[in-house]
This record gives C-alpha cells, sequence and structure tokens, in this order.
C-alpha cells in the first residue's frame, strides 16, 4: 500500500496536480511566517533559489514533525526579477507597480518542493523557469488586475498562466508545472523509483 502523502501547503494548484494524477493525499498547511523567514535570508544576501527551497524545507520539516509514519511535502515558490524577489500583492495597485516592472522583461519562477519523512528530508528538488512578458499597455494591465484581483492576489508575479495570465506572456522556456508551482514530474520520477506509484 503506498505510503500516506500530506501536502503541506493550501496552494488549491498543487492538491489538484496531486488529485488529478490519482494520488491520494491529504493537506495540511504548515504555519510557518514566511515573510519574517524571508526578510531573515534576504538580510544574509540568499539566492532566490535557496530562500524558495529553504522556505519549502521548513514547511515540510513542521508537518513532518508531528506526522510520523507520512511523507510530507513542502513547496514554495518565488520569483526572481534581475536578481531581485518579487512577493504577492498586498494591494491592487502593489499589483499593477509589479506587472509594469515586469512588462517587456524577463523573469524566472523558481519552484521548490522537499519532502520529509520522520522528521528528516528525503528528497528536493528546485525547477526554473524563464518567461519573457509582452509590452502590454497601461490600460489592459489595470482592466486585467480589476477582473482578476480574486484570483491572483495569491499569486507570485500577479498573474496565472492557467488563467487569462497567459495572454500576458509571449515566450515561456521551461516546464509547466514549474509554472503552477510544483517541480511535478520530478516528485513524480522520484515516487515511482521508490515505488510508492506503480506503473
Amino acid at each position: 500500500m503506498p505510503q500516506k502523502i500530506i501536502l503541506a501547503s493550501g496552494s488549491e494548484i498543487r492538491a489538484q496536480l496531486l488529485a488529478q494524477a490519482a494520488i491520494p493525499h491529504e493537506v495540511i498547511p504548515a504555519k510557518i511566517d514566511e515573510e519574517m523567514i524571508t526578510a531573515a535570508l534576504r538580510a544574509e544576501e540568499a539566492k532566490p533559489r535557496d530562500i524558495a527551497d529553504t522556505l519549502a524545507e521548513m514547511k515540510a520539516r513542521k508537518v513532518s514533525e508531528k506526522h510520523f509514519g507520512a511523507l510530507v511535502l513542502g513547496c514554495d515558490q518565488v520569483l526572481d526579477h534581475r536578481g531581485e524577489m518579487l512577493h504577492k500583492p498586498r494591494d491592487k495597485g502593489e499589483a499593477i507597480a509589479q506587472l509594469h516592472r515586469l512588462r517587456g522583461d524577463r523573469h524566472s519562477l523558481l519552484s521548490a518542493a522537499v519532502l520529509y519523512e520522520d522528521g528528516k528530508p528525503l528528497w528536493r528538488h528546485v525547477g526554473q523557469v524563464r518567461l519573457r512578458m509582452r509590452d502590454a499597455s497601461d490600460a489592459y494591465i489595470e482592466d486585467y488586475v480589476a477582473r482578476n484581483w480574486e484570483s491572483i492576489r495569491h499569486a507570485v508575479g500577479c498573474y496565472k498562466l492557467e488563467e487569462e495570465g497567459v495572454r500576458l506572456f509571449t515566450q515561456i522556456e521551461g516546464d509547466y508545472f514549474h509554472v503552477l508551482g510544483m517541480p511535478f514530474l520530478e516528485l513524480l520520477n522520484f515516487l515511482t523509483l521508490r515505488g510508492d506509484l506503480k506503473t
């Protein structure tokens, strides 16, 4: 019988990916202070890739310590624009400002996943995808944010490619699952090699 998997994230899209791949799981979001941890790491000049990996690991560890015998999956995603991290927008004005900053330019999304078992790390991967945003007009960006605010308010970069956000881009280089916030194929490969998933 496959080992129980716990997703230590409240992300609907990550839970949806597991469900669509017929992977039984339970969702138990980790309670960590992401802003404080990120601020501390940035003060130490940690790279965006390391910040994503650390946040994913802390989520996995926090939940794993209370659920021995389960595989716990922690995930996090950060946006790297010219060496600087962008965060989830606090309001519509900040979302518009971020999209103005990103338009006509490239940025990267770094999606980290860490598996813990019995309080110890078992597997980790950080996937990267590079995106080029089109030079959208001020009017379109403002209307886009107004139409999609409830959906994009919790999204790094203020967009979702599985929704209208795809219209903001001219080019995407990398794995689509990394855009959605999880190195999913790499996770499936690991679980298959371990014998948790049958093929």
